[in-house]
């Protein structure tokens, strides 16, 4: 697939299935019905077989946390502009709008992620989101808040990452981060506002879903 050819979205909507996960069941997602078949089919979709996983089909606890946040919070994005870093879904960007956010910026560097923020949105009835590729080899956007959710999994994006979040606060911006106890995540350099039970939204059937405690935290 040519990198200027967007993935169409009716690729998202085959081979997905909706979802109103059990801490956000205000927002309807749509997951992947099946990861191995997604994923094979992204392979064709692109024609090549070096495709990431479908990480941008899944309603991860990070991001399930910071939705959960600012929805019981909305005060923190009410007639502001937001950016959601990496964005997945665009669960978080939904959240954001739902609370009265003016503007979201929807970073993922994944192209699929970027078409599944703008089915989700149409979803649920939320304009105003604006999908964008990768933003952290730059200054960061001109925004009030940033919502950043899960994106400490490992220690090559946590070094990305920690530094652009650190400069946008040092300009003013509030930053939260929603994150369930990765190692990579400095706890020690952040303050915790809220910790939730975030249920898996892809239990193994005949048992209970996992749940993992999660923690939204802000970056004082």
């Amino acid at each position: 697939m040519p990198a200027d050819r967007p993935v169409p979205p009716e690729f998202v909507r085959a081979h997905t299935r909706a979802v109103r996960p059990e801490l956000v069941p205000e927002v309807e997602l749509l997951v992947a019905a099946d990861v191995v078949a997604l994923w094979e089919a992204m392979e064709t979709e692109q024609g090549r077989t070096s495709t990431d996983p479908p990480f941008w089909a899944a309603a991860w606890p990070g991001g399930q946390a910071l939705a959960r946040y600012v929805l019981d919070h909305p005060d923190l994005v009410a007639g502001r502009a937001v950016l959601d870093l990496g964005a997945g879904s665009g669960l978080v960007a939904v959240a954001a709008v739902r609370a009265g956010a003016t503007s979201v910026l929807a970073s993922d560097v994944d192209p699929f992620a970027l078409t599944a923020v703008i089915v989700n949105a149409e979803r649920n009835g939320t304009p105003g989101i604006t999908p964008v590729g990768d933003v952290l080899g730059a200054e960061p956007p001109d925004v009030a808040v940033i919502l950043a959710g899960d994106v400490c999994y490992d220690r090559e994006m946590t070094d990305r990452v920690l530094p652009f979040l650190e400069a946008a606060r040092a300009r003013g911006v509030e930053v939260l981060v929603g994150d369930p106890g990765r190692v990579y995540l400095p706890e020690d350099r952040l303050q915790s506002l809220a910790a939730y039970d975030v249920p898996d939204t892809e239990p193994s059937p005949g048992r209970p879903a996992p749940v993992r405690r999660t923690t939204v935290w802000r970056l004082p």
